[in-house]
């Protein structure tokens, strides 16, 4: 959590931690302070007021492309008006000061689905070996006969299934089928 306004950090800090007792949650009172930690120690969420001196919230969130461990960031704010702004830094949400204890919860329960997606894996077998993918790597599945072709950031699999098969595993995970021979 990052804020310059003391008890407001102390407050976002405490309902965080009320809400996820197992994990740590740590407090900055300025970007750059909140950056040379994250260098040091990556985090998964970041909730980031957009209104400080110094170095404001929207010029914090351009140094996290510099991350090679990005969080998920969520602007904490009073400013309404900026949230359509914000959108070049891809927040992942954006939360209201003024209404923060009624949307905390559904954001923290967001941010919860999107980590575990982005940690599960789609596994295959290939070649007679087990390979496992991410799900948050994969860009599409194309049907090719009785084989299956996975692209993937890191490349392109083929293996032994159905496009049928595929889309039954996935639906849950948000995957549609947008052509006979297409899953995305």
């Amino acid at each position: 959590v990052c804020d310059d306004e003391i008890p407001i950090l102390n407050r976002i800090a405490a309902r965080i931690s009320g809400c996820m007792p197992e994990d740590e949650v740590a407090v900055f009172q300025s970007g750059e302070a909140l950056l040379d930690a994250l260098a040091v120690k990556p985090c998964d969420i970041l909730f980031l007021d957009i209104d400080m001196p110094d170095r404001n919230g929207m010029e914090t969130a351009y140094g996290l492309n510099g991350l090679e461990h990005k969080p998920l960031l969520v602007f904490v704010t009073n400013h309404d008006e900026l949230v359509y702004e914000s959108f070049q830094y891809h927040p992942f949400g954006f939360i209201r000061k003024k209404f923060f204890d009624q949307e905390i919860g559904t954001i923290l329960e967001d941010c919860r689905k999107e980590l575990n997606f982005r940690t599960k894996h789609f596994c295959f077998r290939m070649n007679g070996q087990e390979t496992a993918v991410l799900l948050s790597d994969i860009l599409y599945f194309e049907s090719d006969g009785n084989y299956l072709k996975l692209s993937s950031v890191s490349g392109q699999y083929r293996f032994r299934s159905t496009i049928l098969a595929a889309e039954e595993r996935l639906k849950a995970d948000g995957f549609i089928r947008i052509h006979k021979g297409f899953l995305v």
